[in-house]
């Protein structure tokens, strides 16, 4: 379960830490709807994240031949972490220069009509239709599935995934809810602070996440 675990931990991080979300349940967290609209948000990405890490651990029986990983896998492997190096040479191209400001998406504009079906809907596409975001689900449930843990070692490290990822809309709800007349002004600091680096943070998650992906597929083919 350790090695499940350890392998997934860099992937989950990675998403916990993703600036849209994080700014996205704030935003909503504000509306006239805020609580509906914040639970509904942070149930559709937690709960988009767990599917289609279950569903890949689940199905992956075949990403192990005897006691290694299944060579495909190492290359399925290289491939994520070089698609991580390419989603950060693509985010420095488009990091806004000094003294502009990034462009806001549409989506963010309109927040305040967001019902809490519409703001889950939103979680959903966030979570599973947004490249970044994609990769590192797929790449930390591969890693899980590819591991040799147990079936019980590898479920115990899809909920901790699971649970780690969701951190980035977990915790401005549990602010909100229980933060008392301090929140308005957390919340505020933390979605200014995330709006001012975002292609900073992401730029260094996708490169430290494409050089470890990249090395361990290496590593793996090198040895196998």
């Amino acid at each position: 379960m350790g090695n499940a675990i350890g392998q997934m931990l860099a992937s989950a991080v990675g998403i916990a830490i993703s600036p849209i979300p994080l700014i996205a349940v704030i935003l909503m967290l504000a509306t006239p709807r805020g609580r509906g609209n914040g639970i509904a948000f942070a149930l559709g990405w937690s709960c988009s994240i767990a599917l289609l890490s279950a569903l890949i651990v689940a199905f992956g029986g075949g990403m192990r031949t005897g006691g290694d990983p299944a060579r495909w896998t190492l290359w399925l492997k290289l491939a994520l972490g070089l698609l991580f190096l390419l989603l950060a040479a693509k985010q420095w191209q488009g990091r806004p220069r000094e003294g502009h400001a990034a462009e806001t998406p549409g989506w963010m504009r309109t927040v305040d009509t967001f019902t809490p079906g519409k703001s889950g809907g939103l979680a959903v596409a966030l979570a599973v239709a947004n490249p970044k975001n994609l990769v590192l689900t797929v790449g930390g449930a591969v890693s899980i599935a590819g591991s040799g843990a147990s079936g019980g070692g590898k479920t115990v490290a899809v909920v901790l995934m699971v649970l780690i990822a969701s951190l980035c809309t977990t915790l401005p709800l549990v602010v909100y809810l229980f933060g008392g007349e301090r929140a308005g002004r957390v919340l505020t600091s933390w979605k200014g602070w995330m709006a001012a680096h975002n292609a900073a943070i992401m730029i260094v998650v996708l490169l430290v996440l494409g050089a470890k992906y990249v090395g361990d597929a290496l590593s793996g083919l090198n040895s196998s």
